[in-house]
């Protein structure tokens, strides 16, 4: 019986392996994707087909599951996530339409940071050499589901970089989708409250919503200038000190006979 043919450690095939799953092969794969799916959107506009398009035979909690899942992929694929909201509030009315839009973004983030932590991590941890972008890693890595809830409730980050961002930090997926999940409900309601309620503009639900839209914006900006003075100061205390200055010797003292004392 012949024995099996092993190949050498240092053979093509064993290279080739290497060189595909080394960290800049994957995030360069990433980057592939991501630049792909913002094409998609751009050229197709699928946020159109959800909002326009949608089945006419598709009803009842199948319809509720299918756009869940299209709201995730479109979200992990750029579509703005007002967009999706309002469509959400369109189609379903405010209670579903909210199940089915907060289920489509904890989705679309999940999938974000999937891909994040698979494909980009490795070859970007350690590129955090700036002061800033240390505080930044720290303070989602050490208070994960604290910074991302801020970060949800206060949309002033874009959904898709808050979520790479996570992905490339130490953050686990638990508190991310926790955070997420909670966080992106009072946004969320209130878009998918206007959608719902856009035929009639006047009405109070939808003017309130709105009201709650510009005051979330302006809160958002509020907390994105007082986490980036924030994390200034702690990239300022946690940069190294200026060395001691090195140590001279006295001059000897002499007396005056010319002689040192």
């Amino acid at each position: 019986m012949l024995d099996p043919v092993t190949r050498p450690p240092g053979s093509p095939a064993l290279r080739c392996s290497r060189a595909l799953l080394s960290p800049w092969s994957r995030l360069s794969l990433l980057a592939a994707l991501l630049v792909t799916a913002a094409t998609t959107v751009l050229l197709y506009e699928p946020q159109r087909l959800l909002a326009e398009g949608w089945p006419a035979q598709s009803s009842g909690a199948g319809a509720v599951v299918l756009f869940g899942l299209a709201y995730g992929v479109c979200t992990a694929a750029f579509v703005p996530r007002p967009i999706l909201n309002l469509a959400a509030g369109a189609l379903f009315g405010t209670q579903v339409g909210l199940v089915a839009a907060v289920s489509g973004t904890v989705l679309g983030a999940g999938i974000s940071f999937t891909l994040g932590r698979l494909l980009g991590q490795d070859a970007l941890r350690p590129l955090l050499r700036g002061r800033w972008l240390t505080a930044a890693d720290g303070q989602l890595s050490r208070h994960g589901f604290r910074s991302m809830l801020a970060i949800r409730l206060f949309p002033g980050v874009p959904f898709a970089a808050a979520n790479y961002c996570a992905a490339v930090s130490r953050m686990g997926y638990a508190p991310f989708l926790l955070a997420t999940g909670l966080g992106s409900i009072p946004n969320t309601a209130a878009y998918v409250v206007a959608g719902s309620e856009a035929a009639s503009p006047t009405s109070p639900a939808f003017l309130i919503s709105t009201g709650f839209i510009v005051l979330s914006g302006l809160a958002a900006a509020v907390v994105a200038w007082r986490k980036r003075h924030g994390l200034r100061a702690r990239a300022t205390a946690a940069a190294p000190t200026s060395a001691p200055e090195p140590f001279r010797a006295r001059p000897l003292e002499t007396t005056g006979a010319g002689e040192p004392r």
